[in-house]
């Protein structure tokens, strides 16, 4: 892997971003590109947004008129990337982060902002790598066991299942 160029833009104003939070982005960019052993420089886009946001987002691109954690926009297929011309880079795509959802998810699974957002990261890499998880089968349990491997390369592991408290 050569140089790793990944562009980071904050679009909401609700959430303050902590400190350290653009350089976890970055980390695990590259321990996911590490994994992969992907090949060549390559440019992601990481934007950060509110709900309202990414419920516009979803429901434009998906059809999906509702909030979600973070949207994937590959621009590669079957191994195959554009290029910029400038750098020679190979652009992965865009991947877009809800930090809204992100507080709400990480408090509802009792662990780190750090942790929810460094596996929503991860989680997106892998579709803008070719991964998918819309089957329910094995590619998404293998996307699972993936994102995990990252999360405790970044000292970032499961704390708890993702297993819903009824009582909560």
């Amino acid at each position: 892997m050569d140089k790793i160029k990944v562009i980071i833009t904050n679009k909401q104003k609700d959430v303050k971003i902590p400190t350290g939070l653009r350089m976890l982005i970055r980390r695990c960019c590259n321990a996911v590109l590490r994994m992969e052993e992907f090949e060549g420089s390559v440019e992601v886009s990481v934007t950060i947004v509110n709900n309202q946001q990414i419920k516009e987002l979803n429901a434009q691109y998906r059809d999906k008129d509702m909030e979600t954690d973070v949207l994937s926009f590959p621009m590669g297929e079957n191994g195959k990337y554009d290029i910029d011309p400038t750098t020679d880079s190979k652009i992965l795509g865009d991947i877009v982060i809800s930090i809204e959802k992100a507080v709400e998810q990480a408090d509802r699974y009792g662990h780190s902002l750090q942790r929810e957002v460094g596996y929503l990261t991860a989680h997106s890499m892998l579709h803008l790598l070719g991964y998918d998880h819309e089957d329910n089968g094995l590619q998404r349990l293998r996307m699972r066991e993936k994102e995990e491997q990252i999360m405790t390369q970044l000292g970032l592991p499961a704390s708890s299942s993702y297993v819903m408290d009824d009582n909560r």
